[in-house]
């Protein structure tokens, strides 16, 4: 029936191409083996791999297609197939073409007889197939005959590739004690043929190496456990060795291997252990608490978080006398000590010591025990210690007042390390002078008896801390030290005094009883009680008081007038002597004074005139404020007077014509060949304007006096009118003397002017300069009768001492 329909089909295709006419005539078809190739015009006769044409098959129909075996290994070029035209009447006049993939270079065409051969080996595995196309032409005209037909020549696949594996090495783990048939891991291998075509790409699994623990499954790689429970403390690693086989695993299938390494990883299924059930360790007795006295060890099969573990303490014949802690980095059991060990007392301790997991996996706490237990001894060491005072510290009191060589107190202490009574009491005593640097304290050597090396002064210091040193008479290395506290007890040795300096004022229309001052006390002294200060006055001044004493009974006092009015002029001062006593036992006193300045005040009691120190007082200064500012005036007035003498000293050396315009009785002579416009210094007129002014040695400045000739003397004879004028005569003649003596006089003429006012006037001058010599001689105390408009004129003048107030 398929050959009916397929002849049909043929006969309605040629009387298609004749009713056409494009030099087609027939089509014949040609079968190609197994898988038959037809072509439309060019018939494609293939062969198999041994040359033997191909038939025909029943299987039907593969148009255009050729097929290859890879890896062809002859010597001569493999034949693909055939081109044939039925234009071909085999006289040559027909060349047949060949273009496409390979065209050429892998594969090449009989342009005669149209046959085809891989001039090359051909590998599936790079390319699967390749298209080309081919045409038949006139030789001649070279003109296409037939249309161009497209065909695709396919490899065929051939076993040539082995399986590979993914990774080589594989690395994986499992945890030990796993059950039987665990998945550990999963290879997988590839193989590069063809998996349509054959088995030459299925691959099985296979173990070489690792059995009997471990199995893998053939088709799919996976790797199991094949023993259950596998103990990673008897065996921690294995190496597995697996095979892929490809064509299924037949006989002549390629193969490959890989490694898998595999490792047990831990789990928590071993408990800790004492390497010993008893210990025995040793410590001195002078071990500080917190010290590690004994270190233990468990071992643990497992690792890592699975091998961490804590100790404790499960009995001990010392309470509370260790701790036990665990040291997480290597695991050990450290104990240390909380209170001191003391040989005398207990010299060995027994502890139970238990240690378990600290991370239990409840799967495994059924197999074995899951704590183990140790019991620890720990030996008390003597060793040599100090003398131990039989306190931490001493305090002792003692009143200031008491004598050299009292004894105040006594400390003990005792050496542990003796065995009888006799031996508690050789310790030697002494005092740290480091602490004791006034020697203040001294201890008895042998009993520790405490005394006095000199007078305390609780005002100077109140405690006085020392140190005692005891020390063993055997080993004086062997010392302790204690801390000994020394109060100074307070006596009434210090009488009350004035709380500060006091001074006040009081008005001249003063009322009887008025309060002009209040006054309190200080004492160095501290009663248990606090002070009591008693004021009085006097009894010395009781007689004819000006002023009494009002005692308020808070240790404080007021200052009373006793009459209605004060002088300032019969007295302007008085001094009021208090007596103030305190209330302890002995009791002690002290007279101290109040000074009292009499001020005139205006109705209000406001002060108005009053003397210096009243001022001051009224002010608010205090002594020291007053010294400060006298001490600051005295210093302003001696850089007035040395600035006034320095002026005054400048004055008489420069000359007293410095003024252009000032040029009287200055005569300066350019009629020679001195020194010209420069020379004016060749004589002086200020010394006839005023002789005390006279300069000694005057020099020229144009002319070296060592270079000048000696002076010559010279003798004046005066006219009879200047005879009888003495003082100008004597004048004159000095003049001319040192003139003519003078070495730096200029040797030329020039004029030197004699001008001169006489001795003085009888009226006298009348500047006001050096009248302060005359003033304190005055008396102004009239001005204090000119009324208000004048009274400050009578107070700077009419006050006694104004002068000196004013600069003191």
């Amino acid at each position: 029936m398929l050959r009916g329909r397929t002849v049909l089909l043929l006969l309605v295709l040629w009387a298609y191409l004749c009713s056409h006419g494009d030099g087609l005539r027939a089509l014949r078809r040609t079968t190609g083996g197994r898988r038959g190739d037809a072509g439309v015009g060019l018939t494609l006769m293939g062969q198999d791999a041994n040359g033997v044409p191909l038939r025909r098959s029943k299987r039907g129909w593969m148009w255009n297609q050729f097929f290859l075996l890879e890896e062809y290994t002859g010597l001569d070029h493999q034949y693909v197939g055939k081109l044939h035209s039925d234009g071909d009447r085999g006289d040559g006049s027909i060349r047949y073409v060949l273009t496409g993939d390979g065209a050429g270079s892998l594969f090449i065409i009989d342009e005669n007889s149209g046959d085809i051969h891989a001039t090359k080996r051909l590998d599936r595995e790079e390319k699967a197939y390749y298209t080309l196309r081919a045409k038949a032409v006139n030789r001649i005209t070279n003109t296409s005959l037939e249309g161009e037909s497209e065909f695709i020549i396919k490899i065929h696949d051939i076993n040539d590739n082995e399986p590979k594996f993914t990774k080589d090495p594989y690395f994986t783990e499992v945890p030990e004690m796993s059950p039987l048939g665990t998945v550990v891991t999963q290879v997988t291998a590839t193989d590069a043929d063809d998996p349509t075509y054959g088995n030459s790409a299925r691959v099985v699994y296979s173990i070489l190496q690792g059995q009997p623990y471990f199995s893998v499954e053939p088709n799919t790689g996976v790797i199991k456990t094949a023993l259950p429970n596998m103990d990673r403390e008897t065996k921690e690693n294995y190496v597995v060795v697996i095979q892929a086989k490809d064509m299924a695993g037949q006989m002549g299938g390629l193969s490959g291997t890989t490694t898998v390494s595999i490792t047990l990883s831990d789990v928590n299924d071993n408990p800790p252990r004492f390497p010993k059930s008893l210990y025995e360790f040793k410590a001195p007795e002078s071990t500080e608490p917190g010290t590690t006295v004994a270190v233990l060890r468990a071992t643990d099969a497992d690792i890592g978080r699975n091998a961490e573990m804590n100790y404790r303490i499960t009995s001990s014949d010392g309470p509370a006398m260790f701790d036990i802690s665990t040291n997480r980095s290597t695991q050990d059991g450290v104990i240390t000590l909380r209170k001191s060990l003391d040989f005398e007392r207990k010299r060995s301790y027994t502890l139970r010591i238990q240690v378990e997991n600290s991370n239990p996996d409840p799967r495994f706490l059924r197999y074995a025990a899951t704590t183990d237990g140790a019991t620890v001894k720990l030996i008390v060491e003597d060793v040599d210690e100090p003398p131990v005072f039989d306190r931490v510290g001493y305090v002792m009191e003692v009143k200031e007042d008491v004598a050299v060589g009292t004894i105040i107190g006594s400390v003990s202490a005792t050496d542990p390390d003796s065995r009888s009574l006799y031996l508690f009491a050789m310790c030697r005593y002494s005092i740290d002078r480091r602490t004791d640097m006034d020697r203040v304290l001294n201890v008895h050597p042998g009993n520790g008896s405490v005394f006095m090396l000199r007078t305390l002064d609780r005002e100077d210091i109140a405690w006085h801390n020392v140190s005692v040193i005891a020390t063993e008479f055997n080993n004086p290395r062997l010392m302790s030290r204690v801390p000994v506290y020394v109060r100074v007890l307070d006596v009434n040795d210090n009488a009350p005094t004035f709380a500060t300096y006091y001074e006040t004022f009081v008005c001249e229309n003063a009322k009887a009883n008025q309060r002009i001052q209040t006054v309190s006390a200080a004492d160095a002294d501290e009663p248990i009680g606090g002070h009591r200060f008693f004021f009085s006055l006097a009894h010395e001044a009781s007689v004819k008081a000006n002023f009494t004493v009002r005692d308020n009974k808070d240790n404080t006092a007021g200052i009373l007038t006793r009459r209605n009015s004060y002088s300032r002029l019969q007295r302007s001062t008085y001094l009021v002597p208090v007596v103030i006593s305190d209330s302890d036992f002995p009791m002690q006193s002290s007279t101290n004074t109040l000074t009292v300045h009499v001020c005139t005040c205006d109705r209000e009691g406001n002060m108005q005139l009053c003397n210096q120190e009243a001022l001051v007082l009224t002010a608010g200064l205090s002594t020291g404020a007053l010294m400060a500012i006298i001490f600051c005036v005295l210093i302003l007035l001696m850089i007035v007077v040395l600035f006034a003498a320095l002026r005054r000293q400048q004055r008489k050396k420069e000359p007293l014509i410095i003024s252009k315009e000032d040029v009287r009785d200055n005569v300066v002579s350019y009629n020679d060949e001195g020194g010209g416009e420069e020379d004016t210094q060749a004589f002086d007129i200020g010394t006839l304007r005023n002789p005390e002014a006279t300069e000694e040695s005057k020099q020229r400045r144009d002319i070296k006096p060592e270079t000048l000739h000696p002076p010559v003397r010279r003798t004046v004879i005066l006219s009879p009118a200047h005879r009888d004028n003495a003082d100008v005569r004597n004048f004159i003649n000095q003049r001319l003397q040192e003139n003519d003596q003078d070495p730096t006089a200029p040797p030329y003429d020039s004029l030197a002017t004699y001008a001169y006012e006489g001795s003085g006037s009888v009226a006298e001058s009348l500047s006001s300069l050096g009248s302060m010599t005359t003033e304190g001689d005055q008396d102004y105390n009239y001005l204090s009768e000119w009324g208000p408009r004048f009274k400050k004129l009578a107070d700077l003048y009419g006050g006694e001492d104004s002068d000196k107030r004013d600069f003191v």
